[in-house]
C-alpha cells in the first residue's frame, strides 16, 4: 500500500450545541479541509477508508460529530477510542465549548430550542448536553472556548490553526469587464477605466486587446493611466489586510472600460501585479467580456 495513510490528517469536530460548529465547519473548508456534518461516529472508519482510497485527492478530513446524533453519538468514545488505536492515520479530536450564559444567550437570539430540551427548559437541555458530552471532552485534544469570541473571530482562530503554510488569506479576482454589458454582480469594488483615452479610435489598435503590447504601451502612456493603478492598488493594501482579519476569503476587484476590450484589460493586469505583491494574497485575472463583439 502507498504511504497515503500516514499523510492522512483527520480531525473530529464535536462540542457543544451553540458553540460553534458550523461557523468551525465552514473556515475549515474555506482552507482546504473536507468537511462532513452530522456523522455518526460509527460512520468515521468508513469515512477514513474512502478517503485513504482516494489518496492526496482527500487528505485532510473534518467529520462533525454532535449530539443530534442521538442513541448512536452515545457511543462517540468508543468509537474515536477504537479509530485512534487502530489506525495510523493521524486523528485528532476538536472540543467546542462555552459558558452556559454564552449559550443560553446565543440560543435566545435565533429562537431555536436546544437538541436536548424536550419539555424542559433552555438550560435544562444545556445541562444535560454538558453531561453527556463529559467524557468526550475530557479525551479531547483540542478544546476551544467559544464564549468572548464571535463567528468571525472562531473562524480566524480556526483558520491560524488549521491552515496550511501556503494557504493564502484572501483570494482575489481581478476582473475586467465593459460598462456597456453590464455591471458583475458579483464584484466587490469597482474602478473606471472610461476616463482614459480608448484604443478603440485608434485603427491600427482597434482590432487588438489589453493583453497586446502595442495597447498595453498605449494605454498606460496616458496622463493618469500609471497614477491610477499605484492609487488604486495602495488603496486596496489596508482592505486586502482587513478582509483577512475579517475572515473574508474571497474577493473581487472589477476594472471596466466601455466594452472590456482595451483600457480595463489593461490596467487589470497592472493591478494584478501590485496585489501580488501583498502578503497573504492570491491573485487570478479573469476578463469577462474580452471575446465579445
Amino acid at each position: 500500500m502507498s504511504d497515503a495513510p500516514e499523510q492522512q490528517d483527520v480531525l473530529i469536530v464535536t462540542g457543544m450545541s451553540g458553540a460553534g460548529r458550523s461557523t468551525v465547519g465552514n473556515a475549515l473548508e474555506d482552507v482546504g479541509w473536507y468537511v462532513v456534518d452530522n456523522l455518526p461516529a460509527q460512520m468515521l472508519r468508513p469515512l477514513i477508508d474512502l478517503a485513504e482510497r482516494a489518496g492526496d485527492s482527500l487528505p485532510k478530513i473534518a467529520a462533525v460529530v454532535d449530539v443530534r446524533g442521538g442513541r448512536l453519538f452515545s457511543e462517540a468514545q468508543e468509537a474515536v477510542r477504537a479509530l485512534q488505536e487502530s489506525m495510523p492515520t493521524k486523528v485528532r479530536v476538536l472540543f467546542l465549548d462555552a459558558t452556559d450564559a454564552a449559550l443560553v444567550r446565543r440560543f435566545e437570539q435565533v429562537r431555536r430550542p436546544h437538541p436536548l430540551q424536550g419539555d424542559g427548559t433552555l438550560l435544562d437541555g444545556i445541562l444535560a448536553e454538558r453531561s453527556r458530552m463529559e467524557e468526550l471532552r475530557e479525551s479531547s485534544d483540542i478544546i476551544i472556548d467559544t464564549s468572548e469570541l464571535n463567528i468571525h473571530q472562531l473562524a480566524t482562530t480556526i483558520i491560524e490553526r488549521f491552515s496550511a503554510p501556503e494557504t493564502p488569506g484572501v483570494q482575489v479576482t481581478v476582473l475586467s469587464f465593459g460598462f456597456k454589458y453590464g455591471l458583475p454582480a458579483d464584484a466587490d469594488m469597482v474602478g473606471d477605466a472610461r476616463f482614459l483615452p480608448n484604443p478603440f479610435w485608434v485603427p491600427e489598435l482597434r482590432p487588438m486587446t489589453g493583453l497586446d503590447s502595442a495597447v498595453n504601451e498605449f494605454v498606460l502612456d496616458q496622463p493618469g493611466a500609471r497614477e491610477f493603478v499605484d492609487a488604486f492598488g495602495r488603496a486596496l493594501e489596508p482592505v486586502m489586510a482587513g478582509y483577512q482579519r475579517e475572515n473574508k476569503r474571497h474577493a473581487t476587484i472589477a476594472i471596466g472600460c466601455t466594452g472590456g476590450k482595451h483600457r480595463s484589460v489593461t490596467l487589470v493586469g497592472e493591478l494584478a501585479a501590485h496585489l501580488r505583491g501583498l502578503p497573504g494574497v492570491a491573485v487570478s485575472v479573469k476578463h469577462r467580456d474580452l471575446g465579445r463583439e
